[in-house]
Formats: C-alpha cells, sequence, structure tokens
C-alpha cells in the first residue's frame, strides 16, 4: 500500500497478534530477510518494510552538510511524526488482531534512525541497528543525553569488521562510537549487546539485519 509517499508491504505472521517488526529499507528486501530469519529459527512475527524513503534526509536526524561525499538533510523528526501518525496506524489496521509487541529495525543509516526514533516516543519496545550509521557526529552524546528511563530495554547493535577501515576520519569512528553506546546502555540496565559481523557495510546486509531482529524476538520473553 502507499501511504504518504511510501511504500508499505506487510508480511504477515501466522498467528494473530505476533510481534511487529517494522523496517525501513533502501530497496525491497522483505523476502529475503524473512527467508533467512526462518534458516536462524526466529519466532513468528509480522514484517512491515518501508521503502521510497528519501534515504539521506528521512532517516539522519539533523543536518550534516558532508560526510563520505554525501549531505544529509536532517529531516528525521518529520520522518517519524509521519511514521507515527500515519503508517504505523494503517500498518495495524491491516492486521486481523493488534500486536503484542511493536520493534523497530534497520540497516545503516535506517539503523541510526532506529536509535533516534525509539528515544524517548515510546512506542517501540526494542530496536535493532545493524550496521547502523553511527559515524554520524553528535549522535552518540545526543542519545548518551536523554533519560535512560525513556529507552527501549532491548537494543541490538551490529557492525562489519571492515567498516572502520577507510581513511574518512568521520567514518573511521564508527566502531569506537558503536561500542561506547552498547557499552553504555548495559551500564545503565538495558539490555544490549554488539555482535561484530566479517566484512564491509554492504557484506550481507539482508542476513546481519535478520541476526537483528531474531534476536530481538528471541529477548522478548526473558527481558520485555
Amino acid at each position: 500500500m502507499e501511504i504518504s509517499g511510501k511504500t508499505i508491504e506487510i508480511f504477515k505472521a501466522t498467528v494473530p497478534g505476533a510481534p511487529l517488526v517494522i523496517l525501513n529499507s533502501y530497496q525491497k528486501s522483505g523476502v529475503e530477510i524473512l527467508r533467512h530469519c526462518r534458516n536462524l529459527g526466529c519466532p513468528d512475527f509480522t514484517l512491515a518494510e518501508i521503502t521510497g524513503l528519501n534515504w539521506n534526509d528521512d532517516l539522519s536526524p539533523w543536518k550534516l552538510s558532508q560526510a563520505g561525499g554525501e549531505a544529509f538533510g536532517g529531516k528525521a523528526e518529520g520522518y517519524l511524526a509521519v511514521l507515527l501518525r500515519d503508517l504505523l496506524p494503517a500498518i495495524k489496521s491491516a492486521l486481523s488482531a493488534p500486536p503484542s509487541r511493536v520493534l523497530l529495525a534497520g540497516y545503516s543509516l535506517a539503523g541510526l534512525f532506529a536509535l533516534y526514533a525509539a528515544a524517548g516516543c515510546g512506542e517501540f519496545q526494542a530496536v535493532a541497528s545493524c550496521s547502523g550509521s553511527l559515524w554520524y557526529p553528535g549522535f552518540t552524546d545526543y542519545l548518551k543525553a536523554r533519560d535512560p528511563a525513556l529507552l527501549p530495554q532491548t537494543v541490538y547493535l551490529s557492525l562489519g569488521d571492515r567498516e572502520a577501515r577507510t581513511k574518512n576520519e568521520t567514518l573511521r569512528t564508527v566502531e569506537d562510537n558503536t561500542r561506547e553506546l552498547a557499552q553504555y546502555r548495559a551500564q545503565h540496565g538495558i539490555d544490549a549487546v554488539f555482535e561484530l559481523n566479517k566484512g564491509n557495510h554492504f557484506h550481507q546486509a539482508a542476513l546481519r539485519t535478520a541476526k537483528g531482529i531474531c534476536w530481538m524476538l528471541g529477548r522478548l520473553n526473558t527481558i520485555l
């Protein structure tokens, strides 16, 4: 379905009321991610994949004129409002029963957005930031300044072991920042994990995303 200029594809769970995972995607990859999830033995869940995003603008928290040869518009606040006001209610209304939980996942800049979106809105009980763009200047300090009581209690963070190996001084901070955030969350009683995968930023993106989703779902009965 098309809503507010975004395309939403819903892959429904076999059991009504199963957890709902919202996934912002650069391009449609839901089928591949679900195949990996099945192979990993994930519990049943509904996946709602959102595409048609203005990637560098909709998912960035504030303007950044230049990083890695690209510019970022800093319109995440506006997109989050659209997600909560228009997209999420439409997704829920398409289901036969309300989901037991609503989780948020994303890869790359969408992983950054997942952490930003869940930092206080109260809608998402768990977050998976898979190879998240935590090199974004000022972002880790922004999250650390938020009230821990308002943050989701389950957070999955991952990265490729070659992502920080770059000459770009901004991008090379990504591993240190991701590790720092995982440690900070754990110190404040948040169920957080950091997983280091083999490869660069573009290696096995669908599998990495599936691993994050499966980890969140596996924690539902023990933490949430």
